[in-house]
């Protein structure tokens, strides 16, 4: 060992040692990776790397001229498998890598540190010694969010990809900054009514085209943006604002590239040895041992780090479908049955569950969600009644029926009205996301307004009453950037949104309705406050096929009423009766179809008055225009 890196520096106690070996340790963040720290022998960086089939590990980097042998860590005495080691007159800003010469076959590696806050800008790959102070400002915030993120709350969450929202044209079509993004973003998130932000991986990750789910920096924004404080603004600046944050986490895979986490120590360490275990078919990609719990500890301390160092609001966990069956993704003879003989990941289910347990216990005031796409049953309920313990599951069923109704010419629709109904039969069985996501706007599908059928002036109609419907059905709600504007191109990660298009009027009608809708959704508790339960949502009448129209009921815990309306047939339907509850008056509170958005201007004059004449079960009924390709909200109005 050489003489300057300094023993009996370390920052493991007994305890730590214990949990990290158990999986229970969930702050490792903490203790490895490269830590500044001010010792007895002066200030320097204090390292820790878990690389237990290493025979020998080193530091190099500028320091040392990128030296293999001049800065040798030590394994601790515990059988943990952990190097640690104190190197002196080193700090912020320093580049490294680990070299690890390992006892299998004496394989050599040059790693990057798996703990690392921060990254050289990719193509680089060297990880960076960085301290992560940083002053908050969002105690207000911080204080109150749990109330903010309620599951009886409203939750209207803008999907971002950070390269893409906003461009800089005149300087080469670079990427804004996160403290460029900020105030930009937070304003026009603001100004259209979203409740949260969420950001598609924000991990540090070597290709961009991967849209930041091909993640190796598990505990570093990338930073292609900026550094990790200026994220940190970011966060802050939009907590300051009244806006939540989400970020996407994926747990499921990890890249192959060779500075990364795969055959880390010259053996599969973070992934399974098998690759019918540990190798995806589609994406390219390791799969995580889940089996190990060291690994559990590494996944578990990542989520947290991101909830305690960066006051994230909630994880939406991607891909979890591929995390619980071994057979996802692969052909008969592709994978290895669990000890049953199913298909069900046994080590995933524990250990999704045990993430879960771990992080709402830690920071009951956050949300979690999984994109599930099977009927895995209870993926929103807790584990102690058999659950994966998520607070809410992305409901891609009501997505991919929705959007395959909404791309129908109306003329067929009424053949496949149970594709619009059907939804409700199950809405209520988990916590649910209606997710208009960037899934939908890629490879080849179209943008939304470009899978409605028809000219120019239904497509918007059509767009608007897609919204319209997504807002009054249950469940929270998700919209991918682009979508308010009523963007025709598909998204593409190496350009703008397409914001010269709200110079014509009918895009900008879209972008008011969703602001409008946005705006009604978070003033009425009736459309959100009982998004889980059975008896916040009543049929007015959905059997109404051949008019390919469908009412019913939102209703709050205290009793208020909000009335939806939907025509999708461009034919207006006059004098329509609606059965509603009460008498009076019941005012129209938004329409689609108000010339305001771009819409014909047919509507109820704001409002109906409610005859004494039973109607689809109910003692008054209302006559009204259902406009056409609309969606209609009405209230019934307070004495």
């Amino acid at each position: 060992m050489a003489a300057d890196v300094i023993n009996g520096v370390s920052l493991f106690s007994e305890l730590d040692i214990y949990l990290f070996r158990q999986g229970n340790h969930f702050k490792l963040h903490d203790k490895m990776g490269a830590h500044i720290m001010e010792t007895g022998g002066g200030r320097g960086t204090y390292f820790a790397l878990w690389a237990p089939n290493a025979r020998s590990v080193s530091v190099m980097g500028n320091f040392n001229g990128w030296d293999r042998s001049s800065h040798q860590l030590s394994a601790r005495w515990d059988s943990s498998g952990i190097w640690e080691g104190f190197i002196p007159g080193i700090g912020q800003g320093e580049i490294y890598k680990y070299h690890i010469v390992s006892r299998a076959g004496g394989h050599r590696g040059e790693k990057g540190d798996p703990y690392a806050f921060y990254w050289e800008v990719p193509p680089r790959t060297g990880s960076i010694i960085w301290d992560l102070g940083y002053e908050w400002g969002d105690g207000h915030w911080m204080s109150t969010r749990g109330q903010r993120n309620a599951l009886n709350g409203p939750f209207s969450i803008y999907e971002v990809h950070l390269g893409s929202w906003r461009r800089v044209p005149e300087e080469g079509n670079r990427y804004l900054t996160y403290r460029e993004m900020a105030p930009r973003l937070a304003d026009y998130v603001k100004q259209m009514g979203f409740t949260h932000v969420e950001f598609m991986p924000v991990m540090e990750h070597p290709f961009y085209g991967s849209w930041g789910y091909q993640v190796l920096g598990y505990f570093a924004p990338t930073a292609r943006y900026g550094a990790p404080q200026d994220f940190m603004y970011m966060v802050d600046y939009l907590h300051q604002n009244g806006i939540g944050v989400i970020l996407d986490w994926v747990p499921s895979h990890f890249p192959d590239d060779a500075h990364g986490l795969a055959y880390f120590d010259g053996t599969h360490l973070y992934e399974h040895r098998d690759r019918k275990q540990g190798f995806h078919p589609e994406w390219r990609s390791y799969i995580f041992n889940y089996g190990r719990n060291e690994v559990r500890a590494f996944l578990t301390s990542s989520a947290m780090f991101w909830l305690e160092k960066y006051h994230v609001d909630g994880l939406r966990v991607d891909a979890v479908a591929s995390m619980l069956y071994l057979d996802y993704a692969r052909k008969p003879g592709e994978w290895i049955p669990n000890r049953y003989g199913g298909k069900e990941n046994l080590d995933a289910i524990g250990f999704i569950r045990k993430f879960n347990e771990a992080v709402y216990t830690g920071h009951p005031d956050i949300q979690t969600a999984a994109e599930e796409s099977t009927a895995w049953p209870m993926v929103s309920r807790p584990p102690y009644i058999g659950g994966l313990g998520f607070g809410m599951k992305w409901n891609m069923g009501w997505m991919h029926d929705t959007l395959k109704y909404f791309s129908l010419d109306p003329i067929y629709r009424k053949y496949h009205h149970s594709e619009l109904t059907f939804s409700i039969w199950y809405a209520f069985f988990e916590n649910f996301i209606l997710p208009l996501s960037h899934d939908e706007v890629v490879y080849g599908k179209g943008s939304l307004i470009g899978r409605m059928p028809g000219d120019d002036w239904r497509k918007f109609a059509g767009l608007r009453a897609l919204f319209g419907f997504m807002y009054g059905h249950p469940g929270k709600k998700l919209l991918f950037m682009g979508g308010e504007i009523g963007q025709r191109a598909e998204w593409y990660h190496e350009e703008s949104i397409h914001w010269h298009l709200l110079q014509w009027a009918p895009h900008r009608g879209v972008q008011q309705w969703v602001r409008d809708l946005n705006a009604l959704y978070r003033s009425e508790p009736a459309l959100y406050e009982r998004d889980f339960e059975n008896d916040g949502f009543e049929w007015v009448d959905f059997s109404d096929w051949e008019g390919s129209t469908i009412s019913f009921l939102r209703k709050s815990t205290i009793g208020e009423v909000m009335l939806v309306v939907c025509n999708f047939t461009p034919v207006p339907r006059q004098r329509y009766s609606v059965g509603v509850p009460s008498g009076g008056q019941w005012q129209e509170v938004l329409n689609s179809d108000s010339a305001y958005y771009g819409g014909s201007g047919m509507g109820n004059s704001g409002g109906v008055e409610a005859a004494a004449e039973p109607a689809h079960g109910r003692p008054f009924s209302l006559l009204i225009t259902a406009p056409p390709l609309a969606v209609v909200f009405f209230k019934a109005k307070s004495l």
